[in-house]
């Protein structure tokens, strides 16, 4: 079950686009794209806040919300060239985690098996394990790979005596079946968690995880070049995972978890380009964002942004993939159409 716009306020959908009803799948029947709120800090180990997420990163724009945003880099219009509607929030209880995840699964599996790309607003990172299973149920288990952009790798075992729980997401998709090991890329971890035992296991799963002092030596470029070719190796299909804690918090302070020393908000938004432009997402979520702790807006306008990033770059990949020659970000902006 969904509603619009937030757990607490008024009804609003993803800058201005038309809503549909996820127990009404004729309302989505054409879409390319459906965005669903995840109102949910059940999983929080430090600071709750994140229920308030979708309805920040839904609204976080001083341009009027009404359906358009061109793209000046990529000369698209996403919330018009591509069939985007908004679902709602599913309803989320935090004091029932297996419930809420179990329902927001449910709207995913919804939407993928539609045909359309999910795009999840989170919520704390707990909402991982449903929006990527509920993606592989329609792809198939083990047949999409997940990008990973955070400064924790998610992996933990048992945290608290739960299974569930935001530190845990990455370990419990795995476990399933649901996202091979060999086909997890983590971008952008750092500082002082998970311990040895837990790196353990993620060498035993052969994930990739590429911690931050990897990527200042090497570049971001080249590790993105590496990952993806790896993401793309017997999988049909990419989710990707953007928690805006990859981001520096003075950049991002608007997080539950942050964690010094992270990518600017350029380098991913660049990042999140490179992604929906070069490989075949079939799934998004943007996680994290707290708006308790942010300081004018400026981790919402984030997530916000990571979010039309994704969009108008799907947008721009479909198109190219029609004709025409591909975009090229190194044309001046005139040159480039």
């Amino acid at each position: 079950m969904t509603r619009y716009g937030p757990m607490y306020g008024p009804d609003v959908t993803f800058l201005g686009v038309p809503p549909c009803t996820i127990a009404e799948p004729v309302t989505y029947a054409d879409a390319d794209v459906v965005i669903l709120g995840a109102p949910f800090d059940g999983g929080t180990s430090h600071r709750p806040g994140t229920r308030f997420g979708p309805s920040a990163i839904r609204q976080a724009c001083y341009l009027p919300h009404d359906g358009s945003r061109p793209s000046l880099a990529l000369r698209v219009d996403a919330l018009r060239d591509l069939r985007v509607y908004d679902a709602g929030d599913v309803e989320m209880f935090s004091g029932d985690i297996e419930r809420s995840l179990s329902a927001l699964e449910e709207a995913v599996f919804a939407v993928a098996s539609a045909g359309a790309i999910p795009v999840v607003l989170g919520g704390d990172h707990s909402i991982a394990r449903p929006d990527a299973t509920g993606v592989a149920r329609h792809h198939g288990h083990g047949r999409v790979s997940l990008v990973h952009f955070d400064a924790h790798a998610d992996t933990g075992d048992v945290e608290f005596g739960s299974l569930h729980g935001h530190g845990q997401p990455m370990r419990r998709l795995i476990e399933s079946g649901a996202v091979r090991g060999d086909r997890f890329l983590q971008i952008g971890l750092r500082g002082y968690w998970p311990g040895p035992s837990v790196l353990e296991w993620m060498a035993q799963q052969r994930m990739r995880s590429y911690e931050m002092t990897e990527l200042v030596s090497r570049g971001l470029d080249t590790c993105l070049t590496e990952a993806f070719t790896i993401a793309v190796d017997e999988c049909e299909g990419v989710f990707l995972s953007v928690d805006v804690d990859v981001v520096d918090p003075g950049m991002a302070p608007g997080t539950g978890t942050p964690e010094p020393g992270g990518l600017t908000s350029r380098q991913l938004l660049d990042a999140v380009r490179r992604v929906c432009y070069e490989l075949p997402v079939v799934g998004v979520d943007v996680v994290e964002v707290a708006p308790p702790y942010d300081h004018a807006d400026i981790t919402a306008y984030l997530g916000n942004r990571v979010v039309l990033e994704a969009l108008s770059a799907i947008a721009r990949r479909r198109r190219d993939a029609t004709g025409g020659p591909p975009w090229n970000p190194t044309q001046p902006l005139l040159e480039n159409r």
